[in-house]
């Protein structure tokens, strides 16, 4: 993922969740405990983990390519390519485990505490020469907006973002715009991680070995 159009999908998909505390499918949502504490205000939006597993049914070394097969009985085939250090340690029987997890939060920060914009980091780890084949990879990406109106009549605020996009949201909680003034900034981080790991097969299952 690029950071480059991050607003949109931080600030729009999450219907700045942060300040109206609404819930979102298919994900485990936290809302702020601390709602007496005036600010700055931070909390965790969303957090959502999925865990899948398959198991190797096929490897061509040669060709790299792995053949999956899931616990609906669906079988896929995928290239691991040359990042994928200790292939020839993946044995037919053998338990891929996938982890994936997202989070998104905020924090509402004063002028002068930052500035609008957006940034990226990324860090990757993988297995050691002779080690199962495994890695695990993270992107954090934070994008920094700015409070540019506020409607208490209509119960609404206005976020301009690095690129000069506003987009106006209604907060449920709307004691949280009492908490909130226009120049403040708003900063959503966004957070992935992926963790892929193999899982020896159990005694007496076909290894399939390298031959």
């Amino acid at each position: 993922m690029r950071p480059d159009g991050r607003w949109s999908v931080l600030v729009g998909v999450a219907g700045l969740l942060a300040l109206a505390g609404c819930s979102a499918t298919k994900s485990t949502t936290k809302e702020t405990a601390a709602q007496a504490a005036p600010t700055p205000m931070a909390g965790m939006i969303q957090e959502n983990t999925v865990t899948a597993t398959a198991t190797v049914e096929k490897i061509d070394y040669k060709t790299r390519k792995v053949t999956l097969r899931g616990p609906d009985g669906k079988s896929t085939t995928i290239t691991a390519g040359e990042q994928v250090r200790n292939l020839a340690q993946v044995k037919k029987g053998d338990t891929v485990v996938a982890t994936y997890y997202e989070s998104l939060a905020y924090e509402v920060k004063k002028p002068g505490e930052g500035a609008p914009g957006v940034s990226a980091a990324a860090e990757a780890k993988r297995a050691k020469p002779g080690e199962t084949p495994g890695g695990v990879g993270a992107q954090v990406i934070t994008v920094t907006t700015t409070i540019e109106a506020i409607d208490k009549k209509a119960g609404t605020a206005t976020l301009k973002g690095p690129d000069g996009e506003l987009t106006t949201v209604r907060p449920r909680d709307q004691s949280k715009l009492d908490n909130v003034r226009v120049g403040d900034l708003v900063e959503f981080t966004y957070t992935e991680a992926l963790a892929i790991a193999v899982e020896p097969a159990a005694k007496g299952t076909s290894s399939g070995a390298k031959k």
